[in-house]
């Protein structure tokens, strides 16, 4: 499988796509003005505490106040394996939080969740310092090896080495990534080495920064696209800026001196998002209805509770029978929602509705093709079996805004509905206004502003209603278009 990392960068924007096969997969955006928060650490204070919730709120310093669950305040006392890369460990019996915490105390929190929506950051007191090939876990003393990594030989290794190369009465412990597969004893040293100088410049700023202030902060995009998704089947890294470039090259001789050589500046005249057609698969990304090669399509529908997707066959008539066009249309289907997930970044809770079948194994094989394309995703996620009604529920983590948030805000004319009354249905509203006027206030004629769809309809079609209006109520009514209207806007004026 051919994956590139492409890397745009503007004054104001970075952008990451990983393309495979020429077609993009991800996509990552920074903004200067409002760059991620996920992963720093700060000085907190809490605000207030709320034992009805198990949980209080932090002040950090950013717009709105955060908030920690009792569940992310007790740390670990007991090591697995963990599901993924940065999966949490076991925590211990979640205490009362008003025996964890008290209003008006400073305590040292990590952002696991951006700001989303109307809701403040999610944090926890678990800290967790992410390199190339593991994740420090202050005062654990665990070591932990990502499930990814499945060769039991190669896990006990990995294993071996971290718990041999840790500082003598170290009070922390690690958790080893899946990049670090493979790799010599020296690399995973040096990761160490550059961890441990990290935590204890965290520790030194925690004592001596005030509260909200940030004591850590994460990588920019760039780096971060470096650290956390370049892996030696990738084959390049081509990024459009020479500066942010030789940043990237200086990053990975130091922490990743194998790869380092497949980063390249792009030099070339046509926009390099252009040149692999991402741009356009972004603005496909916003729509709802997704193609299917076979013919049929997904409707894709996010809202605040979750995210749900509909396969439908569409013009697909298949070559045997029903049973197998919706089968081969399912399968497709089942690797397109996989690839949609990643690069539209939805999370929550999703339910995807398969067109029904009949044949328990084309069930099974469905689920097994939804899974095995969901296996490159580096968000975790969770697939359950057919339910009853013919759906599959899914979660998928989520930690940032999906594409649409970041690139998109509700509609100012149907805010954020996704539908507009009909001019027909703004025209009742608008004779009913009239009425309810006349019978409030004292005029003799009447002037109604409104949208030109809307009195090109009443002009037309409603003109012998608007003359029964006039008569019934004894009063001139004339009617005034305004391009500036929205379709559902009006105004009554009394003369």
């Amino acid at each position: 499988m051919s994956e590139e990392i492409l890397v745009n960068v503007t004054p104001r924007e970075t952008r990451v796509a990983v393309v495979e096969n020429g077609m993009l997969q991800e996509l990552h955006i920074e903004r200067g003005w409002r760059r991620g928060v996920v992963g720093n650490i700060y000085k907190g204070r809490v605000q207030r505490v709320m034992p009805g919730m198990q949980a209080a709120f932090v002040e950090i310093g950013l717009d709105r106040a955060a908030f920690l669950h009792a569940a992310d305040i007790v740390k670990p006392t007991q090591v697995a394996d963990a599901a993924g890369d940065e999966a949490p460990l076991p925590p211990a019996p979640t205490r009362p939080i008003a025996e964890l915490l008290r209003e008006g105390q400073e305590i040292i929190v990590q952002v696991v969740k951006d700001p989303i929506g109307s809701k403040g950051a999610r944090l926890t007191t678990q800290l967790s310092i992410p390199s190339r090939y593991l994740v420090l876990l202050p005062r654990t003393r665990v070591v932990g090896v990502s499930a990814r990594i499945e060769d039991e030989a190669e896990r006990l290794r990995l294993k071996s080495s971290v718990t041999a190369l840790a500082p003598s009465g170290a009070t922390h412990g690690y958790i080893v990534r899946t990049n670090a597969e493979g790799q010599p004893e020296e690399a995973i040293g040096e990761d160490i080495g550059y961890l441990n100088r990290a935590w204890a410049l965290i520790e030194s700023r925690s004592a001596s920064s005030r509260v909200g202030e940030c004591v850590y902060e994460d990588l920019t995009l760039p780096l971060r696209a470096v650290r956390d998704l370049m892996r030696r089947d990738v084959e390049k890294v081509k990024v459009d800026s020479r500066e942010t470039c030789e940043r990237l090259r200086m990053f990975a001789a130091q922490y990743m001196p194998g790869l380092a050589e497949k980063i390249e500046h792009y030099a070339g005249a046509r926009p390099i998002f252009d040149l692999y057609s991402v741009e356009d698969e972004i603005q496909r990304a916003l729509d709802k209805q997704v193609p299917l090669k076979s013919g049929g399509y997904l409707v894709i529908d996010q809202t605040e509770a979750m995210t749900t997707i509909d396969v439908n066959t569409g013009s697909f008539l298949g070559q045997r029978n029903l049973e197998e066009t919706v089968y081969r249309t399912n399968l497709e289907a089942a690797q397109s929602v996989a690839r949609q997930l990643r690069l539209r970044n939805l999370g929550g809770i999703i339910i995807i509705d398969f067109i029904d079948m009949t044949d328990a194994e084309h069930k099974r094989q469905v689920l097994r093709q939804l899974e095995k394309a969901l296996a490159r995703d580096h968000a975790k996620t969770t697939v359950y079996e057919f339910s009853p009604l013919g759906l599959v529920e899914m979660t998928r983590k989520r930690t940032t805004e999906s594409l649409e948030r970041q690139l998109s805000e509700p509609c100012h004319e149907c805010g954020g509905r996704g539908m507009l009354k009909t001019p027909e249905t703004v025209t009742y509203e608008i004779f009913r206004d009239i009425v309810r006027q006349v019978r409030q206030f004292d005029a003799q004629r009447l002037l109604v502003i409104a949208s030109a769809k809307v009195v090109a309809r009443i002009t037309d079609e409603e003109s012998a209603a608007v003359a029964e209006l006039e008569e019934f109520l004894g009063k001139s009514i004339r009617f005034q278009s305004d391009e500036q209207y929205a379709q559902e806007q009006f105004d009554v004026v009394l003369l």
